[in-house]
């Protein structure tokens, strides 16, 4: 039903795209991250759920269409609808529809709970397409209350010694997966890097719950001796953190699992929280569409195509342009609040 063509999967039946890295007359999106929501196309069909952050992505010229959860879209006797993907707000699986066969694109998505958007879905289907991004046995996530308990601990140590908590995190999603993780927390202010303070006023549009923050131009010098500064990874060892003083900074990915990257990183803490299935994750989700055969796109994509073989599912790996959790991402962003969010 699907075909990977020079411009992405494409439906041949219902002639459109899923997440094209190229412009197309019709883009079904899962989400608003840079490497699954491109510029160029005629027309966005999107999740309503995360119809802000995709407008903020896209630009205001953009035509976007949105669907509520589960609404079914006919197209040329393809019926196609978005379901929860709880990666980001308004992330989305995409389910397909023909005669009989139905196809389920994953997009990026994780099994967590997740204040800040709707929940994973299990979908039933014949034909599976997942990430990998951390499809090896050694990333298992521990709990997330863990994580954000030694986050704050962090937080409160820095502050009671009068050094800024300066934390690291995707600009969209992941830093406000923070802000909700730390949003009764009472240790100090919370400022904000642009990139990040313009999407939090995205998600309470949205209806998400996050602590009051302040762009960071806002705070003088002495103001920032117990605050939490949330930033994005391009931020790090760049000249804006001199406003801030003396502080402590922290990176928060699921990559910070490996010893070696968090050395790399040359930051005081990693803290792992993903936004992406772990390894048991993972297969729990395969499992639970009861597929019959699997694509696996960016990632760890051959060690899990083996993994699947040996217990007997039909499985390819499927070369794509998206990029899950990058290690070294590369966020073009503008402290003014304009200009990229990719993810």
């Amino acid at each position: 039903m699907l075909e990977l063509t020079d411009s992405g999967l494409y439906c041949a039946a219902g002639d459109f795209h899923i997440d094209p890295w190229r412009p197309v007359p019709r883009a079904v999106i899962t989400h608003a991250h840079g490497d699954h929501a491109r510029w160029g196309s005629e027309l966005y069909v999107a999740a309503a759920e995360g119809e802000r952050v995709l407008r903020t992505r896209m630009g205001p010229d953009a035509q976007i269409r949105t669907v509520a959860w589960g609404e079914v879209v006919e197209r040329n006797g393809v019926r196609v609808s978005l379901h929860p993907a709880g990666h980001i707000l308004g992330s989305a699986q995409v389910r397909i529809e023909h005669r009989g066969e139905v196809w389920v694109v994953s997009g990026d998505y994780k099994a967590e709970p997740d204040p800040t958007c709707t929940p994973f879905e299990p979908l039933r289907c014949h034909t599976f397409i997942t990430e990998s991004t951390f499809g090896l046995p050694i990333y298992r996530w521990r709990p997330q209350a863990e994580t954000f308990a030694a986050l704050r601990e962090w937080w409160a140590a820095n502050a009671d010694a009068g050094r800024a908590s300066v934390v690291y995190g995707y600009a969209l999603g992941k830093a406000q997966r923070i802000l909700a993780g730390v949003i009764d927390a009472g240790i100090g202010p919370i400022y904000t890097h642009g990139a990040v303070e313009r999407l939090n006023a995205d998600y309470r549009a949205s209806g998400v719950a996050l602590p009051p923050t302040m762009h960071a131009s806002a705070g003088k010098k002495g103001d920032f001796a117990r605050a939490l500064i949330v930033a994005p990874p391009s931020a790090m060892g760049s000249t804006w953190l001199r406003r801030f003083g003396p502080h402590s900074d922290a990176f928060v990915s699921g990559w910070m699992q490996i010893r070696g990257t968090r050395r790399r990183r040359s930051v005081d803490r990693g803290f792992v929280l993903s936004d992406h299935v772990d390894w048991p994750a993972l297969l729990a989700a395969i499992e639970a569409t009861g597929a019959e055969r699997v694509w696996v796109t960016h990632g760890y994509r051959e060690p899990v195509v083996r993994w699947l073989r040996e217990h007997g599912l039909e499985a390819e790996a499927v070369m794509s342009r998206w990029e899950g959790e990058l290690e070294s991402e590369t966020v073009a962003e503008d402290d003014s609040g304009g200009g990229d969010v990719a993810g």
